[in-house]
């Protein structure tokens, strides 16, 4: 079934009864460096350091006590994967976690700090994917997709409602785009609560499997998700966030790694918060963007914190990668 907005409302109470409402702030300086009123809502704020953690919480909390005993098992690139571990823990059930080899060893290290069972397997998420959907069959457990989870969307959405309230007068949203269940929660919440508020979709040019289905209007994959944001490195489009946003969204952004290294430092020098790839894209778009927004209200959604020392080390220019 599609999620609604009664879904994102019956998630409300669930999602703040374990997670406090994140901030929304407007920067002086980053306004003044994009050109348009620049507010930030910072989704990096919560537990996980990321938004996918309000997902978590409605999964869990919606699962029946069996299910709960038995836990649930899933796969992910990093901040799905920390998200059902906090909530696995918060609520006392367990948590099969399967990452690609090679993945954020920093993610990976919190993932087993909060209780996750963490596997390697595979060249990327979608080959870790297929392994942990085989594993659940085998062995009977409640496999959660990383974006076609209706609780997962609900409960993401939570963050868009609180925009609406906080900011009633945005004109733009910025919101990046992977499984794609962070653009959905969106369109879901906003589509009801503000339907003229423009959303506006980003996607690393080098994994564009759902801005291509957007375009084609029919689920689309691409060769390779060769990109350092994690939160965006999916060959595939999924079904559900598809079929939510498919007619919704009024413009999707591609950016480059370039572009996307820069958001890093546009994020820090301006807010002086943390931004990972996925979060850093939504930044690298406004300011490719930035004359269509002139003297606009632009909220941009830092949708996590969580990138490996390394890779910051890279993105401030320390080093060459």
């Amino acid at each position: 079934m599609p999620v609604t907005f009664q879904d994102i409302l019956r998630a409300w109470p669930i999602v703040h009864r374990y997670l406090t409402r994140t901030p929304l702030y407007r920067y002086p300086l980053l306004s003044a460096r994009c050109g348009f009123d620049a507010y930030v809502k910072h989704e990096n704020h919560l537990p996980i350091g990321a938004f996918k953690v309000r997902g978590g919480v409605n999964l869990f909390a919606s699962l029946s006590d069996k299910e709960r005993r038995r836990g649930i098992i899933t796969a992910t690139r990093g901040n799905h994967g920390l998200s059902v571990a906090w909530a696995s823990r918060a609520f006392g059930s367990r948590a099969v976690i399967y990452v690609p080899k090679g993945n954020n060893p920093e993610k990976n290290a919190i993932m087993e700090a909060l209780g996750g069972e963490v596997h390697s397997h595979g060249r990327d998420f979608d080959e870790a994917r297929a392994e942990a959907e085989a594993r659940a069959i085998n062995e009977g457990l409640k496999y959660v997709h990383v974006a076609n989870t209706e609780l997962l969307i609900a409960g993401v959405g939570t963050y868009a409602m609180e925009i609406a309230e906080d900011l009633p007068d945005a004109d733009v949203v910025i919101v990046p785009m992977g499984g794609g269940s962070c653009i959905a929660g969106a369109v879901v919440a906003l589509r009801t609560l503000r339907p003229n508020v423009k959303i506006i979709g980003v996607q690393a040019e080098r994994a564009a499997a759902l801005a291509r289905s957007i375009e084609s209007g029919k689920l689309e994959t691409v060769e390779s998700a060769d990109t350092f944001a994690d939160g965006l490195a999916t060959r595939f489009a999924f079904e559900l966030p598809f079929e939510l946003i498919k007619d919704q969204v009024d413009e999707v952004v591609l950016v480059t790694e370039d572009e996307m290294r820069e958001g890093v430092r546009l994020a820090l020098e301006t807010t002086h918060n943390v931004a990972e790839g996925a979060a850093a894209a939504t930044y690298a778009a406004a300011m490719k963007i930035r004359h269509k927004l002139a003297r606009k209200r632009v909220v941009i959604i830092h949708t996590g914190q969580n990138i490996d020392r390394d890779t910051l080390r890279w993105a401030l220019g320390m080093y060459d990668a």
